[in-house]
């Protein structure tokens, strides 16, 4: 796994990068198939954000923590994504076994809770632009909102995010 370090008004030291390294290669443990690992540093107002995105097995593993200190925010992220691979290393297994058609055994210490969806909606998708599906989406109380983009034709997503703006997902087709 390649890590890519990258600072946002913060100068990333050698010290820094070799920390978040050596701290990101103890996921190493759960032998899964890691792409290049993207973590941001950043530095807002006092608060040290780190934010670390992983390509595992065709999912993405991700974690965010803000604090004080941002050894402190390495050392929480770190433990958010390896609960997170704890959780999810069972499923992760099994899909890559299926998807090499190998026969699957079950062990004793997977987690074989499933999940299940409890209800189903169907809309119609109206072609609208990104501002009026944000208003929408207000308008509901929605966390989200999909909507068809009348620029592009395409399926999107607009969120709201925990710093209280909004972001917009789109499909990369090609």
């Amino acid at each position: 796994m390649q890590i890519l370090v990258r600072g946002k008004n913060i100068e990333v030291t050698p010290a820094l990068r070799g920390y978040v390294e050596k701290k990101l290669r103890k996921l190493a443990k759960f032998e899964q198939h890691f792409g290049d690992a993207q973590v941001t540093l950043t530095v807002e107002k006092g608060s040290h954000r780190v934010e670390v995105t992983i390509p595992v097995d065709g999912m993405i593993l991700r974690g965010e923590e803000t604090t004080g200190d941002m050894y402190a925010s390495v050392d929480l992220v770190v433990d958010k994504l390896e609960k997170q691979m704890e959780k999810y290393k069972g499923k992760l297994r099994r899909r890559r076994v299926v998807a090499e058609g190998l026969p699957y055994e079950a062990d004793d210490h997977e987690d074989d809770k499933e999940f299940r969806v409890v209800r189903t909606k169907r809309f119609t998708l109206k072609p609208m632009a990104v501002e009026e599906a944000v208003m929408q989406m207000n308008l509901l109380g929605h966390n989200f909102f999909v909507f068809t983009n009348a620029e592009n034709e395409q399926v999107n997503v607009v969120y709201r995010r925990k710093d209280g703006n909004y972001g917009l997902i789109e499909p990369d087709l090609g």
